[in-house]
């Protein structure tokens, strides 16, 4: 069974920092093909970061240069180190697999996890 189990969330000023985990179970991340998302409360969720299993990283224009998102094989865990938060990063961030690059197809990822909050105040 797959299963993806975010960590790391939680409550920070604007300026700091956080880093997410997913821990990954039931498939190989190294195959694999990963991403983050967010959501912010009544907003559309989107995608943050992607890392395809030939190691390319794709952000978000609103992430760019403060976020990185970071694969440990042997560990099975896909980290996002956020740097430098504002509170318009504040949403639910949401660890995603599927055995493809989805991105490139316009699809969305098969495995999701339950998602982890973060919350940044000014």
């Amino acid at each position: 069974e797959v299963q993806l189990v975010e960590s790391g969330g939680g409550s920070v000023q604007a300026g700091g920092s956080l880093r997410l985990s997913c821990r990954a179970s039931g498939f190989s991340v190294e195959d694999s093909d990963m991403g983050w998302y967010r959501q912010a409360p009544g907003k559309q969720r989107e995608e943050v970061a992607t890392l395809g299993n030939d190691g390319r990283t794709r952000y978000a224009d609103s992430v760019k240069g403060r976020f990185t998102i970071i694969k440990a094989n042997a560990e099975s865990t896909l980290d996002l180190q956020m740097e430098s938060l504002i509170p318009e990063d504040t949403a639910m961030y949401y660890c995603a697999a599927d055995s493809f690059p989805w991105w490139s197809f316009g699809r969305e990822p098969q495995y999701w996890g339950q998602g982890t909050q973060v919350t940044v105040s000014s």
